[in-house]
């Protein structure tokens, strides 16, 4: 497992490869996303997060999965077109990844382990659990997915 959130490869949807370490010293907000969910709504709430909060230092990050129901069919393409196209969605979007099992991404094994969910459990319940992390690269706290991007705002601001 990587030694710091930074130094972990992610691919973007566009598929350029690059690490995190271009977001480096700003406040994190990643979600793993999916566009045929109930909770597929929240796009909005994290645009509007994204918008208010990154002048400030927040970026907000997706990372699509269709682990769950295969609410996320859609390729790269296409998954940038519904998000930009109903959701207004500008911040930075990933290539389809899994959140659990032997495939996960070395992203969420990471966030797993210093993030644990409810009794402690590591595995990601649903779309759009979500993750803050500080300026110092430090998984803050995990939030379910009925936990609304507007919820967190005052986590967000405390870490801003």
């Amino acid at each position: 497992m990587a030694d710091s959130i930074y130094d972990i490869p992610v691919q973007t949807l566009s598929g350029r490869e690059t690490t995190l370490r271009e977001f480096e010293g700003r406040v994190l907000l990643i979600v793993n996303t999916a566009s045929e969910c109930g909770f597929t709504p929240q796009y909005a709430g994290l645009e509007e997060l994204y918008k208010k909060y990154e002048p400030k230092g927040l970026t907000v990050l997706g990372f699509p999965c269709n682990q769950f129901g295969g609410q996320e069919p859609g390729s790269a393409e296409q998954i940038q077109s519904f998000c930009e196209k109903n959701y207004g969605v500008t911040f930075p979007m990933f290539a389809k990844i899994d959140v659990n099992g032997d495939g996960a991404h070395p992203l969420y094994r990471y966030l797993k382990s210093h993030a644990k969910g409810i009794f402690g459990t590591e595995a990601i319940k649903w779309n759009f659990t979500k993750f803050l992390v500080d300026r110092k690269g430090e998984v803050v706290s995990r939030h379910a997915p009925n936990d609304t991007p507007a919820s967190l705002a005052s986590a967000i601001e405390a870490l801003l």
